[in-house]
């Protein structure tokens, strides 16, 4: 049976709902957990759940078989700095100066104030992290 997972490959992002509730003996609304995983030259044949044969993946083959998979992704940009920022503001890197790949010392490119997926997520009752970059 497949569980309410959907799984976007392509940057360290979690969108997981209502896990306080959970713990607190409450009834979560039935939204479903929601995980980005955005990974530098990750490619289609990377993924034992793609065909892989090389490279043993059993964790994101099992969130792939128990959730549903995106099958036709496209990436904003061929860099990791402006493809995340277009996947978490929804505008164009090239759109906005300063969103190329970032130094080590860069400042923040997107501003707290800046209403993002992450914020989206938020507002609808998910909890959200972003591990990595």
């Amino acid at each position: 049976m497949k569980s309410n997972l959907l799984i976007g490959l392509g940057l360290g992002t979690l969108f997981v709902p209502n896990l306080v509730k959970a713990q607190q003996g409450q009834a979560a609304p039935q939204t479903p957990n929601v995980i980005f995983i955005y990974a530098d030259d990750l490619g289609y044949g990377d993924l034992e759940c793609f065909g892989a044969t090389k490279v043993k993946t059993p964790n994101v083959n099992k969130l792939a078989n128990t959730g549903i998979r995106f099958m036709n992704a496209h990436a904003t940009a061929s860099t990791s700095t402006p493809s995340r920022y277009s996947m978490l503001t929804g505008e164009y890197a090239w759109r906005h100066p300063g969103t190329d790949i970032a130094t080590g010392n860069a400042d923040m490119i997107i501003r707290p104030e800046r209403y993002t997926i992450a914020d989206m997520f938020k507002n609808s009752g998910y909890a959200t992290a972003a591990i990595g970059k």
